[in-house]
């Protein structure tokens, strides 16, 4: 069983106002910066590889937790949410009408107009974990939501269309363990990152 952390990145502005990011390039705000600052991993950690995902809210939060030693992944990207980048939640079902509902309803298969099905943001991550699995070496990566909702899909079983098996804390570490076949387990989820 080889260990994989995902860490998701700090904030931005655009998490504060609550739009959608996507493949759309958003930089860690000044208190994202100061919150990952603040954040320590934990020891055991810092001697697995390190990738994050080539954004740069990704790749500035690893810089931030480990000195600039990530490689760039391009397949622990977040979803390409297509013609919804930037926009709200209200701005996004304002815009699709009726038509938002149904696509929420389809789990995997959701797939903004433009963008990424769930599903095949799944196939990448499964593409990576292959390759993790073949090194075997333990491995930390920086990434975003989606990827580490996909992992809990992975490991769970969850549908993504009913409400999530764990709640999780955006500020932690989740580790998983996959095995040789590829398949994901649950091994500890909400690691505090924050120093008490």
């Amino acid at each position: 069983m080889t260990p994989i952390v995902l860490i998701r990145h700090g904030p931005t502005a655009w998490n504060a106002k609550r739009r959608i990011q996507g493949h759309t390039d958003v930089s860690l705000s000044e208190v994202g910066r100061a919150d990952v600052a603040r954040w320590f991993v934990p020891e055991e950690f810092q001697s697995y590889d390190w990738v994050a995902s080539p954004l740069a809210r990704a790749m500035e939060t690893a810089r931030l937790l480990n000195r600039g030693n990530a490689r760039p992944e391009p397949r622990l990207m977040e979803m390409n949410w297509g013609q919804w980048e930037g926009y709200t939640e209200t701005e996004r079902h304002a815009a699709d009408g009726l038509g938002m509902a149904d696509s929420e309803g389809r789990g995997l298969d959701f797939h903004p107009p433009g963008g990424e099905s769930m599903r095949m943001v799944r196939a990448r991550f499964e593409d990576w974990i292959g390759e993790v699995t073949a090194i075997g070496r333990p491995t930390v990566a920086v990434t975003h939501k989606g990827i580490i909702r996909i992992a809990l899909s992975m490991a769970t079983g969850w549908d993504m269309i009913s409400k999530s098996p764990h709640r999780l804390n955006w500020a932690s570490a989740h580790v998983f363990q996959v095995d040789g076949d590829g398949s994901l387990g649950i091994e500890r989820l909400n690691i505090a990152l924050v120093t008490p």
